[in-house]
């Protein structure tokens, strides 16, 4: 997404990033997140449905990184726990 001339990444495109580095299908993170079926990964990633903070953690968890990577607020993989 373009933002005043600036590419700016969305949380979900980072989701898809962090997925895809890993050789993850969307699948898979259904699974691993605990979701009820891969649509409902799918509608995170796509950006179609707002996750619940929790999910944003078990994310960072599972990637390890920090929630402010996923949520694009910085572009350092470090956690801060």
């Amino acid at each position: 997404m373009k933002i005043g001339g600036v590419f700016v990444i969305i949380y979900y495109e980072r989701m898809k990033l962090l997925r895809e580095e890993r050789g993850l299908r969307q699948c898979d993170m259904a699974v691993i997140l605990d979701l009820t079926n891969q649509q409902a990964y799918q509608r995170y990633e796509a950006g179609r449905a707002l996750m619940p903070i929790w999910l944003f953690i078990k994310l960072a968890r599972f990637f390890d990184v920090s929630v402010d990577y996923i949520c694009c607020l910085t572009d350092d993989r470090r956690k801060y726990w």
